[in-house]
C-alpha cells in the first residue's frame, strides 16, 4: 500500500498544466501576434553610415553543402554594398574554419566580392575566429597596425547590440551598419517564430557575456 500524499499527485498535475497553458499561450503570442516584431524593433540598433577606415563583415557559417548561410550572404552583400559605395577603403570579410574539404567562410565570401567589383587589394581575410569575442579581438590584431580607428560594422541587427560593445573595448570607434535599415516585420506564423528563436537566443547569448565579463 503507498503511503504517497494524493496531493503531492495533484500539485504536480496542476503544475504541469500551468506550464503547458504557459507554453501555449507563448507559442501563440509568437506566431500569431506583432509582439515578435515590436520587441526586435525595440531591440534594434538604428544604422550610422558614415566614412570609415574600414569595413568589418562578421561571421555567420556555411550550409552543409559549403554554400553561404542566408544570414553570412546577406552580411556579406551589405558589407560589398557599403564598400562600392565607397563609405570604405578596406573591407575585412571574417568567417567560420574551412569543414573538412571544403573552403572557409571568408574565402567564399572574398570570392563573392570579387565577382560584384571589390578589388583583392581591398579585401582583408579573417578566418580563425570562432566567437564574436574572438572576431573582435583578431579584427584588433589585424587591423591596429594599419592605423584603423573607424569602423563599419555589419551584421544582423539583434547581434549589433552584442557586437557593437566588443568592438569598442577592441579599441574601434564603431559605426553600425546592420544587415537592414529597418526592422523587417514578419508577415506569417512561421516567419515570426523564426524571428522569436533568433532573439531568444541572442538574449541568452548577451546574458552569457555578461555573466563572462565581456560586455
Amino acid at each position: 500500500m503507498s503511503n504517497r500524499d494524493p496531493r503531492e499527485g495533484s500539485a504536480w498535475a496542476r503544475i504541469c498544466r500551468a506550464v503547458g497553458l504557459a507554453g501555449l499561450a507563448l507559442f501563440i503570442v509568437a506566431a500569431f501576434t506583432p509582439l515578435p516584431s515590436l520587441v526586435e524593433r525595440w531591440l534594434a540598433i538604428p544604422a550610422r553610415l558614415e566614412p570609415a577606415d574600414a569595413l568589418v563583415v562578421l561571421a555567420a557559417g556555411l550550409n552543409n553543402d559549403g554554400v553561404l548561410s542566408n544570414n553570412s550572404l546577406r552580411r556579406a552583400l551589405r558589407g560589398i554594398a557599403l564598400y562600392n559605395k565607397g563609405l570604405a577603403p578596406l573591407l575585412v570579410l571574417s568567417g567560420a574554419p574551412a569543414q573538412t574539404g571544403g573552403r572557409p567562410e571568408a574565402q567564399v565570401r572574398a570570392d563573392l566580392a570579387g565577382e560584384l567589383g571589390v578589388p583583392p587589394a581591398a579585401v582583408v581575410l579573417l578566418g580563425t575566429a570562432r566567437t564574436t569575442r574572438e572576431e573582435a579581438v583578431e579584427v584588433g590584431k589585424l587591423l591596429k597596425p594599419r592605423g584603423v580607428q573607424r569602423i563599419l560594422l555589419v551584421t544582423d541587427g539583434d547581434h549589433m547590440a552584442r557586437a557593437l560593445p566588443l568592438f569598442e573595448r577592441a579599441g574601434f570607434e564603431v559605426l553600425p551598419a546592420p544587415v537592414f535599415d529597418t526592422v523587417y516585420d514578419a508577415a506569417g506564423p512561421e516567419d515570426r517564430l523564426s524571428t522569436s528563436r533568433s532573439m531568444l537566443m541572442e538574449l541568452g547569448a548577451r546574458l552569457y557575456y555578461r555573466a563572462a565579463g565581456y560586455l
